[in-house]
């Protein structure tokens, strides 16, 4: 898997890394189990401060995304047997869609415009 990270974006670089990752396992490029780069590697490759990958990694373990083995390191998860609306009520994917939904009102669209933008990325992505 080739991760992207755009220093010019305002994404902060772990977020980057922790997207490309979960891009990675929705995409198929990734497999339960397969390995990560370590810290280490990965971090020199992209040419950024290790802390930054610990933290992207951290996040995705925290997410349910990777599984932290000591020192083999960071391995694709298993994903849930079946994620449903009533497993999510509450956690940060309604979170983040109901963030997009503001910023998306606050900058002036409407609630139609949404609904295609929604739809159009659920089209692409399933």
């Amino acid at each position: 898997m080739f991760i992207r990270i755009d220093q010019a974006l305002p994404d902060p670089l772990y977020r980057q890394i922790r997207d490309e990752v979960v891009r990675g396992i929705a995409q198929g490029e990734l497999a339960p189990g397969d390995a990560l780069p370590s810290v280490r590697n990965l971090a020199s490759d992209l040419g950024i401060n290790l802390h930054t990958v610990n933290k992207a990694y951290a996040l995705l373990r925290d997410e349910g995304f990777v599984l932290m083995r000591g020192r083999s390191g960071a391995f694709v998860a298993q994903p849930r047997e079946s994620v449903g609306a009533g497993d999510v009520e509450s956690g940060p994917f309604v979170r983040d869609l109901r963030r997009l939904a503001l910023a998306f009102k606050a900058a002036g669209g409407g609630r139609e415009a949404f609904e295609q933008l929604v739809k159009s990325q659920l089209d692409d992505v399933f």
